[in-house]
């Protein structure tokens, strides 16, 4: 087996140091693509591959990573958006997965500061049709007390105990006849797609080759060991020579490990989760509150974001396809019972603003409730020598792939050689950002700052250029031009599709703002790509057909929907 050895990773310092953006040229990483031997080699753009690429370019590895659709388009960017170490595992005796993973939770606040963010939960105690009463809550506190002292102190604030009129402080729309008190406790949360454009970007600063819109069709084998990978993108075919090659694919790991290895048994149960954003004026809550379904054993999250509040709630079996999530109108229909029982409100299918579906890579048995199973992940060592990796969840990622590439290093016969250096590596727009300062400020440096970190500066460089960007893209939203024009020039973005749910969040937080907005979108991206006009149409029918078919299943149901592009 060839190997090669460590180099020095490519930094970004470089371009910083002469106070320039890093600009991502999709011409040029294709031919990277084309015409290098990599040490390794990720399949797959979520947050899992993301940070198994990034592990290996800052141990000095060649590596590359694609994507067959836009980075984080799947599970990564419709998760529940919360770093935390979960309070549930702790309930299901796996306290060890809670104490690591609050430790990752530390790590990810001082690695990516403007991307994570203290968030406090509150659960009400009632005296009845709660999520528990005051004699559970007893219980409860205990957990709670393990919680923090497991590693949840580290934030900063331990939990509290709260008063009713505490509890109003914090929900003041919550039905308050059984109301006996609260539970505080704090955990964080994140813009999932953009963390993992940021772990991605901060790879190819350290000199990763990434490219998203490249299917993998085939892999490469070589004396019956894998050794790349055939991809097609832009209608050409890439032929990617790799001494290692990672499935990180998430839900579809199971068609990666079938294309080496004809034998392979299906491994990942897909668990769904959805959300649905209504207007905060109809809650009203500063935090993120637990509150029941009516008559189904489990909680919802109602969680602030701006000027939204998204609910939701995880883990239903799924069996259809991966490649067309929605929430469905009975999902929907859940969510509003739950949160109309728990707040003094009245929401309704016309107050839901987006909604989202996504599914969680979840490995064991068939049989009991997704609910009940370990979110431990799993890697392996194929038969051809491919690492596949699955299960776990966002806040652990970084210690997966750590973990990942100790897995490649071990195929390329260098086991040990090389350490991880993630754990203490703050991510592009990091060092140096100061939170509190930033929230201060207000206005466009607060958004800016919340979503670049110190990288704003390069989005401001934009407007002094042209002050026309400075304008909003998506009416009701802080998203503005300048903000297409860097997607399409630092952050790889292709598509109206990619600008308006990924790069930016307003399909989520907007989705029919943002539909009414995809032509503008369509006209800045056509200008940096070079698009014609007939692409930038297309791209824009294709927006709208999505955000159709989204509200077709919302709306009317799964079955009035048959696939995308239903009107």
């Amino acid at each position: 087996m060839i190997t090669m050895p460590a180099r020095k990773p490519r930094r970004a310092a470089a371009a910083a140091a002469r106070g320039k953006p890093l600009l991502l040229d999709r011409d040029r990483i294709k031919r990277r693509l084309a015409d290098e031997v990599f040490d390794v080699l990720v399949i797959g753009g979520g947050i899992t591959g993301a940070y198994a690429l990034l592990d290996a370019a800052s141990r000095g590895l060649r590596a590359a990573l694609v994507e067959k659709d836009d980075f984080a388009s799947g599970t990564s960017s419709k998760s529940s958006k919360m770093v935390h170490g979960g309070l549930r595992y702790i309930e299901q005796g796996n306290v060890n997965l809670v104490r690591h993973s609050l430790l990752e939770r530390h790590r990810f606040r001082k690695n990516a500061p403007h991307l994570v963010q203290r968030l406090p939960f509150l659960f009400p105690i009632l005296e009845k049709e709660g999520v528990f009463d005051p004699r559970l809550a007893k219980g409860f506190e205990s957990l709670l007390w393990t919680y923090d002292l497991v590693g949840g102190w580290r934030i900063g604030k331990l939990h509290q105990r709260l008063t009713v009129p505490e509890v109003l402080g914090h929900a003041p729309t919550l039905r308050a006849e059984h109301l006996t008190g609260g539970l505080l406790y704090f955990d964080s949360r994140a813009d999932d797609a953009r963390l993992t454009l940021t772990i991605i970007r901060t790879a190819a600063a350290l000199g990763a080759t990434v490219l998203n819109g490249a299917t993998v069709n085939r892999l490469i084998t070589r004396n019956g060991r894998v050794g790349g990978a055939e991809a097609g993108a832009d209608g050409e075919t890439l032929t990617i020579r790799a001494n290692a090659v990672v499935n990180a694919t998430g839900v579809w790991s199971d068609s990666v490990d079938s294309m080496a290895d004809d034998g392979h048994r299906p491994q990942v149960r897909p668990a769904k989760g959805v959300h649905i954003v209504v207007p905060w004026h109809k809650i009203r809550n500063d935090c993120t509150i637990t509150v029941p379904i009516p008559g189904r054993a489990r909680r919802a999250t109602c969680t602030r974001w701006g000027d939204t509040v998204v609910l939701g709630t995880t883990d239903n079996d799924y069996q259809g396809s991966s490649d067309d999530v929605h929430c469905t109108r009975e999902e929907m229909e859940f969510l509003l019972e739950g949160a109309n029982t728990a707040f003094d409100t009245q929401l309704g299918p016309d107050d839901v603003v987006g909604s989202i579906g996504g599914l969680r890579p979840l490995v064991g048995g068939k049989e009991g409730a997704t609910l009940d199973m370990r979110r431990d992940h799993h890697i392996t060592i194929g038969a051809g020598g491919m690492v596949t990796v699955t299960g776990g969840k966002l806040t652990t990622s970084r210690h997966m792939g750590e973990l990942v590439i100790d897995k490649v290093l071990t195929v390329l016969g260098r086991k040990g050689q090389v350490r991880s250096r993630t754990a203490h590596l703050p991510l592009l727009g990091g060092a140096g950002y100061d939170a509190e300062a930033v929230a201060a400020t207000g206005g466009l440096a607060a958004h800016f700052g919340e979503r670049y970190g110190t990288e704003a500066r390069f989005v401001h460089d934009l407007i002094s250029e042209d002050p026309t960007l400075a304008d909003p893209v998506v009416a009701g939203l802080p998203y503005t031009r300048a903000e297409v024009v860097y997607a399409a020039r630092c952050e790889l973005a292709r598509s109206v599709d990619d600008v308006l749910s990924r790069r930016t969040r307003a399909r989520l937080f907007a989705r029919d703002a943002s539909a009414a907005a995809a032509p503008a979108v369509g006209a800045l991206l056509g200008r940096e790509l070079g698009l014609t006009d007939a692409q930038v149409e297309q791209q824009v029918s294709a927006y709208l057909a999505d955000v159709r078919h989204e509200r077709t299943v919302l709306f009317e149901g799964a079955a009035a929907a048959t696939g995308p592009g239903t009107a």
